[in-house]
């Protein structure tokens, strides 16, 4: 324990956890979301202050003519669509793709990803408030239903009342 720059208003709870997730489409290019739970204390004003995530998406398939795609993303909020970075509530997302439009083969594959580990100057990449996390998949144009595996690594802290309230208030409203 005892990060060097803790985010004002947090105090270290815990050493660093890794929490490991999977989620799957219940069929085929179906958009299926995962519910991840921290078990967070809200009595203690508890948080997950999150230091990097990484996305493993599962390889499309590879269809002739077909462009085909494995997308996902990490939200802090329950979503209707994968989310993208420019969300406030998406931390993390990555993307596979087989571009075979017009060949005759399987095409070429393409793999765009968030930052899986951030720089070592950031203190945090993101800061979990409510209990939970999400994990949403999406695959398009596949045979077969596809999905994520993945981890995330943080710690629990502790945050004085008003950071509570307002990084709670900040995250239900970016749902």
């Amino acid at each position: 324990m005892g990060h060097p720059i803790m985010p004002k208003g947090l105090k270290e709870t815990s050493s660093l956890i890794t929490i490991g997730f999977s989620v799957s489409e219940t069929a085929p290019n179906t958009f299926t979301q995962g519910r991840v739970d921290l078990q967070l204390n809200p009595l203690d004003n508890e948080v997950f202050v999150v230091q990097a995530i990484n996305l493993d998406p599962s390889t499309p398939d590879a269809v002739a003519g077909v462009n085909t795609r494995t997308n996902t993303s990490l939200t802090t909020t329950s979503r209707a669509a994968i989310g993208n970075l420019a969300d406030s509530a998406t931390l993390a997302n990555s993307q596979f793709s087989i571009m075979a439009a017009g060949l005759v083969d399987g095409g070429v594959g393409f793999q765009q990803a968030s930052m899986e580990t951030p720089p070592a100057a950031l203190e945090y990449i993101g800061i979990i408030s409510t209990n939970d996390f999400f994990v949403q998949v999406l695959g398009q144009g596949n045979l077969g239903a596809k999905g994520v595996s993945g981890k995330v690594y943080g710690y629990r802290a502790r945050a004085d009342a008003s950071v509570y309230a307002a990084l709670v208030q900040s995250e239900v409203l970016s749902a």
